[in-house]
């Protein structure tokens, strides 16, 4: 039979890569079409790599803890006794560069101050390896090769990662001077790197616990620290009166259970508000490349879970639009239940167009929270409390009692100016407030 190449998938918007955690088959196994042969690990879900086709694995391209550009080949299917067509690990897949995307943070980093680049070859004078990934970085930012040969690479043989190289451009500045024409009648930059914001240096007391990160906690890290770098937070703050909402809710949810076997929670009903609110105004659900903005015609809410490790996912909720309430509860239920048992695939974690995160759930009735890039808006909702209120009657004003909910709405100043962004939020509020209490499920 022919050879097949095993290849990274494509595993959703804005993942270009993936690391091998574990090979389920070893060389000489017979392998069926659609039977795993790898486990992988992206910043966002952990899934599994089938076969293409039947036959023998003959060869690994790539060990444990690797890490893989989408689109190259990661092992070589065949006939059993065949030899392996010598394929380069460090060679990427052309279809591989479609992956090779510059994060967000660099995509929108300013390098004016760049007079010119070094081009940056494979391979440096003194034989280190740099992936076509990081050479697109290193040129983007004017990183010199000097520089890139000081970066300390935590990759295979010393190699310098995307995530080294991304670590390394918040900690440093760039001072560039001409130097006097060469012989040739070409300038060369002299660029010099220094560090702006020294690293604090933690040292350890009696009885302390050092704690290594995990892998997604370690990913987590890196994407929040991008993402404040990439996007100036800006948060609207609006108090939402959610008494119509919680005495319906009271009054269906034992109906809806017995119906629908789902809990009806106050999420997918502020999931419906924030959706509308979206319909209405909807710069509010677009993206950030480089001077362009990207205007999504798809409504896909992301919503951050807690998992048991303590750390975040976010499943999304495609075409959120499309779905009625039943459907909302159904998805959001569904995606919660999932997340905590370790079952999302990479598609459900992909795609999102706007991000909600339930700081009430943990008893926090506001927070500040961090954009999910490359959205440019997230909406955090409050615990519901009981508070005196001034409330309008047909005899004139009066203090009840009520259940009122903050929704704190951080977003991009890149592209959304504080009227958009207030109005945004003070919509969902109305949405929620104007809720028919006689509505039928």
């Amino acid at each position: 039979m022919a050879q097949v190449e095993l290849i990274m998938p494509k595993m959703g918007e804005s993942v270009a890569e993936a690391t091998i955690t574990s090979w389920l088959k070893e060389v000489g196994d017979t392998i069926e079409a659609d039977e795993s042969v790898v486990e992988i690990a992206t910043d966002k879900v952990d899934s599994e790599v089938p076969s293409t086709a039947e036959g023998v694995l003959i060869k690994k391209l790539f060990n444990e803890g690797d890490v893989v550009q989408v689109g190259q080949a990661i092992a070589i299917i065949g006939a059993e006794g065949e030899a392996a067509v010598e394929v380069s690990k460090e060679t990427s897949n052309q279809e591989a560069s479609i992956a090779e995307v510059v994060t967000p943070i660099l995509e929108t980093a300013s390098v004016a101050n760049v007079v010119a680049a070094e081009k940056i070859g494979k391979t440096s004078d003194t034989g280190k390896f740099y992936s076509p990934l990081v050479r697109s970085i290193a040129e983007k930012e004017g990183v010199s090769v000097s520089e890139l040969e000081a970066i300390n690479g935590s990759g295979k043989d010393g190699r310098v990662t995307k995530k080294d190289i991304i670590n390394y451009l918040p900690n440093r500045t760039q001072e560039v001077a001409a130097e006097p024409v060469s012989t040739n009648g070409t300038a060369k930059p002299q660029v010099k790197s220094e560090r702006s914001k020294p690293v604090p240096v933690v040292s350890s007391m009696g009885g302390d616990e050092i704690i290594e990160m995990d892998r997604m906690r370690k990913l987590i890290a890196n994407h929040m620290v991008m993402s404040k770098q990439t996007s100036p937070h800006v948060t609207s703050y609006v108090e939402a009166d959610m008494t119509n909402i919680v005495n319906w809710r009271n009054k269906v949810k034992n109906e809806f259970l017995a119906r629908e076997n789902e809990k009806i929670t106050f999420t997918p009903i502020i999931m419906e508000a924030i959706v509308k609110a979206i319909k209405d105004f909807p710069m509010i659900n677009v993206s950030v490349d480089g001077d362009n903005i990207i205007k999504r015609k798809n409504i896909n809410l992301g919503m951050a879970t807690a998992l048991p490790s303590g750390n975040l996912i976010v499943p999304v909720i495609k075409n959120a639009d499309q779905l009625n309430l039943v459907g909302m509860t159904k998805a959001v239920n569904d995606l919660a239940n999932r997340a905590r048992n370790n079952q999302l695939s990479p598609d459900d974690i992909s795609g999102g167009t706007y991000t909600v995160t339930n700081v009430g759930s943990f008893g926090n009735v506001m927070g500040t929270p961090i954009i999910n890039q490359p959205q440019v808006a997230i909406m955090a909702i409050g615990a519901i409390q009981k508070k005196p209120a001034v409330i309008e009657t047909p005899t004139g004003d009066a203090i009840a009692i009520r259940h009122k909910m903050f929704l704190s709405h951080a977003y991009d100043h890149r592209v959304v100016d504080g009227a958009l962004g207030g109005m945004f939020v003070r919509k969902v509020a109305d949405y929620l407030e104007e809720f028919d209490v006689n509505r039928e499920i």
